[in-house]
């Protein structure tokens, strides 16, 4: 099979993408390679896709829809495709926000789009976020629970993909499935997310900020059992049923809520050292809490996280150790 991943040298498109190589599948990599964090460690994940001779690479902005589909109309056979594209992060859509318009609203329609053109139209799974629930305060979150009360316009902009992708298979029958993502951690990570900012200034010895006084809870996922999911949920498209289109919606996380100290504990513990801790209220877009029910993406496709935060996060800061030391 030859599936298409947007994002492909983002931190979740790069582990997709090698696992599906992995099991021998040819993959269509696009990324736009933007600046929102250090370029060179894009370079450096989508070097090593390149390795791989099953790996096709192109550089295109998905909000560029003429360009995208000048990339994309000689290629053939697509039968899946994974669309993690996005800009991501909910303090940076405070103060950038037509990149979430054009990114996440105008980059999912080009999508769409590519996928309602094609002759058999693919399983479309795409990246939703947890961030959707936004000011629901009932733990765990259910994709039974209303979604309609976003905090942020990141979070905005990503229920109105579940929307779009809604309609899209209303009107064209294309089948798709969102995942909304607990935040995601592991090897290759993002420069912006917490792991990676806590483990850095720890030895640095520099004050790490833990927002909210520390009086936080994550989901936190493991990468490769966010991959697991992901290539799961891509082998079962949703079916028509006379009630409903062909889309779903599944939450993909940890089904467990970690508090954010035990999380800081854990970088101590594994790098030996004592955080800086510099406690502050609430952020803007924030929450104070997410958790998964993950019983409906359990029930349709099996989907069951092995990876504990005290056996994930190590991994994490092993891997940061040895690229910064290169770095």
């Amino acid at each position: 099979m030859t599936i298409l991943v947007t994002g492909a040298a983002g931190f979740i498109g790069m582990h997709v993408s090698e696992a599906l190589l992995a099991r021998g599948e040819r993959v269509v990599g696009v990324d736009n390679l933007n600046d929102y964090y250090d370029v060179s460690l894009k370079a450096a994940r989508l070097a090593r896709l390149e390795k791989h001779e099953n790996f096709t690479f192109h550089k295109v902005d998905m909000a560029d829809h003429a360009g995208f589909t000048a990339v994309m109309a000689g290629q053939e056979g697509i039968t899946g495709v994974i669309h993690l594209a996005a800009q991501a992060g909910v303090r940076h859509s405070l103060t950038h926000p037509f990149d979430y318009a054009d990114a996440n609203v105008t980059g999912f329609l080009t999508i769409l789009e590519y996928c309602r053109g094609l002759e058999t139209p693919p399983h479309l799974v795409y990246a939703s976020s947890s961030s959707v629930y936004g000011a629901n305060n009932e733990l765990p979150y259910s994709v039974d629970q209303a979604a309609d009360r976003p905090v942020s316009l990141y979070a905005a902009t990503k229920k109105a993909n579940e929307l779009m992708a809604y309609t899209y298979a209303h009107l064209y029958g294309l089948p798709s499935t969102g995942l909304r993502f607990f935040t995601v951690y592991g090897p290759w990570g993002r420069p912006d997310m917490a792991y990676w900012l806590f483990t850095d200034k720890i030895l640095k010895n520099e004050p790490v900020q833990i927002y909210n006084h520390g009086n936080m809870m994550r989901d936190f996922t493991y990468i490769d059992d966010l991959v697991t999911g992901i290539l799961s949920v891509l082998s079962h498209p949703p079916q028509k049923t006379d009630a409903e289109p062909p889309h779903k919606v599944y939450n993909l996380g940890n089904n467990q809520a970690e508090q954010l100290l035990d999380f800081v504990a854990i970088i101590e513990k594994t790098l030996g050292l004592t955080a800086v801790r510099e406690l502050l209220p609430m952020q803007p877009g924030d929450v104070k809490a997410t958790f998964a029910d993950i019983d409906p993406i359990r029930r349709d496709v099996g989907y069951e996280p092995t990876t504990s935060l005290e056996e994930g996060l190590p991994k994490f800061v092993k891997w940061y150790q040895e690229y910064s030391s290169k770095d």
